[in-house]
């Protein structure tokens, strides 16, 4: 047993399959071995929303019920929801193959004992870890939850005890399913130096030598763009599929050197449901702003020649964009807020003639379609191991690059709040010295920006600012004068080659 990504799930398999349903072509559905589209219409499944299937193509009417109602029992965030469809479907695969082709409806406390012992404590390549479990544990935990308030179950199917566990506002008594396990201590957050952060990006995303020359045997595409995609991750503290969902429109312009405006970060993708702002770099908006009209122009142009985007089905099509809004054809305005990651993939610009321009997605493959999450995932992996290549062990994700920023932030605020309080720098401070700088001061506020639930996360990594935007700004300076320098060096190292 094994999980798979909603767009993996082996359709032949004789098993539940989860399917959710993507722009641009839904290449799961049409693997079927049953027209899936079909099921899909007499279902009346929304677009976007994760469904579940049986073997032979049907479909419990109320456990789907449930995934549609995830969001009204606070699951807001469309990856935790898409999570949690997951996590439900796999109990179901579970139940159908190893448990006597047992429904979730029959479900016991048996079965899922059975399950952990698979699951987490089983020895093949779907092991999973302790969080992973506890997240599948909160899943069934909100089908069981659900399904009470609706009347579709008569007892609960697993046994719960009452513990006392720690939270912001102190100990308190929990209710808690009796097959999860205690939360193991939290790792050290991994995050890079600014010199380990051009090293990685240089040689394994955009196919330089680790002494900054050409590779001659770099045989790799999309380097800048990959490069770029990681800046911007790294100079706005961004979450993958934030980064990953932005529309062209969203971008501030930039004229000359002067950046106008910042990013708004879209409530409908956030993972709480909160929109916020980021402040880009005027350097790195200019190498969005660079990367649009060029190297993907080029690329759309070549592909709107070739008719993919007439032949998309699913397309959305916009007559007009500003930052704030867009005009779709129907003549509806349609508020960034209110579009989700998967309408965004499918939203193209259209001319007066109704013939189309090109998608309003930011970043797009060579198919000139929408990059999904999951390959920016495989570039950082291949980056990695192209960086092993050289013996430079680096292990970098996405959120690696939010945490880098958190952290270098961070530092930087600090030394900023300890110049605006006339301290000295070399000063030494204790931990509860620290927390009494960081209350009642911007730095309190730094949880906005990187959307996070608790102010206390920020004694972790940074978090956010909503006000004092000139100290988040003079940071960014900070950081823009130490890539300068470190590129000057590199473009020295290259002449005297």
């Amino acid at each position: 047993m094994h999980a798979m990504a909603p767009e993996e799930a082996d359709a032949g398999s004789g098993t539940p399959v989860l399917l959710h349903r993507t722009a641009l072509g839904a290449p799961a559905i049409d693997s079927l071995p049953f027209d899936g589209h079909s099921v899909l219409r007499r279902a009346g499944a929304d677009e976007g929303r994760p469904f579940i299937l049986g073997p032979d193509g049907s479909y419990d009417h109320h456990l789907n019920r449930f995934l549609r109602d995830l969001e009204n029992w606070g699951v807001r965030s469309e990856n935790s929801r898409v999570a949690y469809s997951t996590d439900v479907m796999l109990y179901c695969r579970f139940l159908h193959e190893s448990r006597g082709g047992k429904s979730i409806w029959d479900t016991d406390g048996s079965d899922l004992r059975a399950y952990k012992a698979v699951r987490l404590h089983g020895d093949g390549p779907g092991t999973i870890s302790v969080a992973t479990w506890n997240r599948s544990v909160a899943a069934l935990d909100k089908w069981v939850q659900w399904s009470l308030y609706e009347e579709l179950l008569s007892a609960e199917p697993f046994r719960y005890v009452d513990k006392t566990v720690v939270s912001p506002q102190g100990p308190k008594r929990v209710r808690v399913n009796a097959d999860a396990e205690p939360e193991v201590p939290r790792q050290p957050i991994r995050f890079l130096s600014h010199e380990d952060f051009m090293l990685w990006r240089d040689v394994g995303l955009r196919g330089l030598l680790p002494d900054g020359s050409p590779d001659v045997r770099w045989r790799g595409r999309n380097g800048e763009r990959n490069a770029l995609f990681a800046d911007l991750l790294v100079c706005t503290g961004m979450r993958l599929g934030e980064v990953a969902s932005l529309l062209t429109t969203e971008l501030p312009p930039v004229t000359g050197r002067r950046l106008i405006g910042d990013i708004t970060v879209s409530a409908a993708v956030t993972k709480r449901g909160r929109a916020r702002t980021v402040y880009v770099r005027p350097r790195v908006a200019r190498d969005l702003h660079h990367y649009i009209g060029m190297e993907r122009d080029e690329l759309v142009q070549r592909r709107r020649v070739q008719g993919v985007y007439e032949a998309a089905a699913e397309r959305l099509p916009v007559r007009r964009a500003s930052r704030h809004a867009l005009l779709v054809e129907n003549g509806t305005s349609w508020s960034y807020s209110r579009i989700g990651a998967a309408d965004r993939a499918r939203l193209v610009q259209v001319d007066g003639r109704g013939s189309v321009v090109g998608p309003l997605c930011l970043w797009l493959g060579e198919n000139g379609l929408p990059l999904r999450r999951s390959t920016w995932q495989s570039v950082f992996q291949r980056a990695n191991e192209r960086c092993a290549a050289f013996g430079l062990e680096f292990d970098v994700h996405p959120h690696t690059l939010r945490h880098t920023f958190a952290v270098h932030m961070l530092g930087l605020l600090l030394r900023q709040t300890v110049r605006a309080l006339g301290m000295r720098e070399d000063r030494r401070f204790t931990h509860a010295e620290v927390k009494r700088l960081l209350i009642g001061n911007p730095l309190r506020k730094l949880q906005l920006l990187l959307g996070h639930r608790h102010e206390t996360t920020v004694y972790t990594y940074l978090d956010v600012l909503d006000e004092a935007q000139e100290i988040v700004l003079a940071a960014l300076g900070d950081w823009d004068e130490q890539a300068a320098a470190f590129e000057r060096i590199h473009a020295d190292a290259e002449e005297d080659q």
